[in-house]
């Protein structure tokens, strides 16, 4: 009979293999991890479409506060990036998607002067006005007490960008989140102040940007310290803010003469931990609402959709493991997607599609999220 002898130590070429097999299992093991940390397992058959990253490497280690916009070609996303907010190498980067994928990263602003000091740039805002080149706002200044508003603009959808120039002063333009366009073709930007107080205002341009009105501030700063309103716009011609506020409230403002008069801010029913939120009018009549639903931290990030702006469902959950994940920015394309943009824990900008006619909707009862 013929058998195996056993070995008094182990075969050489056993040996020399095992170190590489584990270095393989090693790199699938984290390909694995990495692939599931950019796609919540929770999300899949709510309404996801789509999740990816704009951009997995970048000339910068840390971006925040994205953008996005729909043009003829396709999509434009901006944010602003650079060794870390409120640095002076931090400039304001766009990416555009088409059927290919998203584009190589190019810096399109950045905040040298004329006397060659470099100053950060903050909170890029996209616009694709009904008719009209591509806008661009953003802000330059050493921090959010002292900044001041620029628009640039584009006629190639993104591509190329004209000479930026400075708002008039007072006026700031969009300070987050995206404008609405009226009936009668204004511009209806949602603003708001840091240097003396937390504090909203809304500004008006009928000429893209050329000539401006803005209102009073809309907010008692003794009760709520307020800033960075999103904006819907409801059939009926209500209009609707809802801001990031340090009271541990999403407040909301409402007007019903196309933004020139605004009813006393109060706080709604949804969380907020003084961060970030966004906000669009669904085709079909519904507002939607991105933001983090919890009064500390910036996970989970939810998203939430209500027929009167007053009571609101749950519909998705994007994000809920530990880290930051913040300033959300959402728009709803011509084909009925919704586009959702966001900080990544501050090292990348991701990019969920959702399906809003496949929400599964749960109440939002005194506030708290549907278990």
């Amino acid at each position: 009979m013929v058998g195996f002898r056993p070995s008094k130590e182990p075969d050489k070429r056993v040996m020399k293999v095992l170190p590489m097999i584990c270095i393989l299992l090693l790199v699938a093991l984290l390909g694995f991890l990495i692939r599931a940390e950019s796609v919540n397992p929770a999300q899949v058959g709510d309404g996801i479409v789509r999740t990816e990253f704009i951009y997995e490497q970048a000339p910068f280690p840390s971006c925040h506060a994205s953008t996005i916009a729909e043009t003829k070609n396709g999509l434009v996303s901006a944010w602003f990036g650079g060794t870390q907010e409120r640095n002076p190498d931090v400039g304001i980067w766009v990416s555009r998607r088409d059927s290919r994928g998203w584009s190589k990263l190019v810096e399109v602003a950045n905040g040298v002067q004329h006397d060659g000091r470099r100053y950060p740039c903050w909170n890029p805002v996209l616009f694709q006005p009904s008719s009209g080149p591509l806008l661009l706002f953003y802000k330059v200044g050493p921090s959010p007490s002292e900044w001041w508003g620029m628009l640039t603009n584009s006629t190639d959808e993104g591509i190329t960008w004209a000479k930026p120039n400075r708002l008039p002063d007072g006026i700031l333009g969009p300070i987050k989140n995206k404008p609405i366009q009226l009936r009668d073709r204004s511009i209806l930007c949602g603003s708001s102040t840091e240097n003396d107080g937390w504090s909203v205002h809304m500004e008006r341009t009928n000429d893209l940007g050329s000539t401006w009105q803005k209102t009073e501030p809309l907010n008692d700063r003794t009760q709520f310290g307020a800033i960075q309103p999103a904006i819907l716009y409801y059939l009926s011609g209500a209009i609707q803010i809802l801001c990031r506020s340090q009271q541990g409230k999403i407040t909301e403002s409402w007007s019903n003469d196309q933004g020139r008069s605004w009813s006393a801010m109060k706080a709604t029913s949804l969380p907020n931990p003084n961060a970030g939120i966004d906000a669009v009018m669904l085709k079909d009549g519904r507002g939607l609402v991105v933001y983090n639903h919890t009064q500390k931290g910036r996970s989970p990030l939810n998203v939430a959709v209500s027929s009167d702006g007053k009571l609101w469902n749950g519909a998705l959950v994007l994000e809920d493991q530990p880290g930051e994940y913040s300033y959300p920015a959402v728009i709803q394309t011509t084909d009925g997607l919704v586009h959702i943009t966001y900080t990544w824990k501050r090292q990348r900008i991701k990019h969920v599609v959702i399906d809003p006619s496949k929400f599964r909707l749960r109440s939002i009862i005194d506030g708290h999220w549907p278990g």
